[in-house]
C-alpha cells in the first residue's frame, strides 16, 4: 500500500471510530459533527456550511432533522437579520458535551497498538495537519450531503 492508501484507511479506521460514538449517543455521526460545532457559541450557518463542506441546502436539511430532536436552532442574528445563527438549545448543548467529552476520550484508541513514543508523534502530527488546515471553507468541490 501507498501513502493515499493508508490516508484512505486511516480515515475509514477514524470514520468507523467516530460512528460507532456518534451511535451510542443515538445520533448519526454528521449530526454529532453539527452538534459539537455549536456545542460552545452560535454559528452562522453559512460559515457552519463551508466549514463542514456542506452545500447551504444540505447543512438546512441536517438542521431541520436535528431540530426536529430540539438538539439545535435557529435565530436570525441581531446584528443582520439576514443572517441565520445555529446553536444548541440546553438539551442539545448537554448531549454535545457528553458526547464531545466521549469522542475526545475514545477516538485516540485508533493509536492504542502503537508505543508511547509513536503516539506522541501520531498526536503532534494530527494537531499540525489540523492547525494548518483551512477549515473555514470547503476543502473539495463536491460538498458533502446529509
Amino acid at each position: 500500500m501507498d501513502y493515499g492508501d493508508k490516508l484512505f484507511w486511516l480515515s475509514v479506521v477514524i470514520q468507523r471510530k467516530y460512528a460507532q460514538i456518534s451511535a451510542e449517543f443515538d445520533l448519526t455521526p454528521l449530526q454529532a459533527t453539527l452538534l459539537c460545532a455549536v456545542r460552545n457559541e452560535p454559528r452562522q450557518m453559512a460559515d457552519l456550511a463551508a466549514s463542514l463542506g456542506m452545500t447551504k441546502n444540505a447543512l438546512s436539511q441536517l438542521v431541520d432533522r436535528t431540530a426536529r430532536r430540539e438538539l439545535v436552532g435557529r435565530a436570525s442574528s441581531a446584528q443582520d437579520r439576514r443572517v441565520v445563527m445555529l446553536s444548541a438549545t440546553p438539551t442539545g448543548k448537554v448531549l454535545a458535551e457528553a458526547l464531545f467529552a466521549e469522542i475526545t476520550k475514545r477516538l485516540p484508541e485508533i493509536a492504542r497498538n502503537l508505543d508511547a513514543d509513536d503516539q506522541r508523534d501520531f498526536e503532534r502530527v494530527a494537531t499540525a495537519i489540523v492547525d494548518t488546515s483551512d477549515l473555514s471553507s470547503p476543502t473539495s468541490n463536491q460538498p458533502l450531503t446529509p
